[in-house]
């Protein structure tokens, strides 16, 4: 099952950052992982969080927020453990648009979030090779 991943675009200005985590500190929302891409003049924050709904009402004000489904795939900690998801995912003809990676707890391990363009056929595929993805109540 596919999890709920917050775009969150930011002007390219000091301090900006630092608000949108302030405000979802404030309202008792973590932060499970983050990445962010930069032009010159605004950034895409991609974040998994705590609390999706709640972390888009918080930012909504000051920012555009968009949901997005995205694939959170687990990882052993060993060499070719990514290579063996990507060449799974170009043999069924999967295209990545963007990931990245995060370490949870230590019971939760390490995962790379993938956005796809067809989550239904990524998870088949990670299913059907073991490897387990989470789902929004897990995270």
């Amino acid at each position: 099952m596919a999890i709920n991943q917050l775009s969150v675009f930011v002007e390219n200005k000091p301090g900006k950052l630092l608000d949108i985590v302030k405000a979802l500190s404030s309202a008792q929302i973590n932060i499970r992982a983050m990445s962010i891409a930069d032009t010159k003049d605004f950034g895409i924050l991609r974040l998994i969080v705590s609390d999706t709904d709640k972390a888009k009402d918080v930012l909504a004000s000051d920012c555009i927020v968009t949901v997005t489904p995205v694939i959170a795939a687990e990882m052993s900690d060993k060499a070719g453990a990514l290579s063996s998801i990507l060449e799974d995912f170009s043999y069924e003809n999967i295209n990545i648009e963007y990931m990245y990676a995060f370490t949870a707890s230590t019971a939760l391990g390490a995962y790379v979030v993938l956005r796809v363009d067809d989550n239904d056929a990524a998870e088949r595929v990670l299913k059907s090779k073991g490897i387990s993805v989470l789902e929004n109540m897990s995270i």
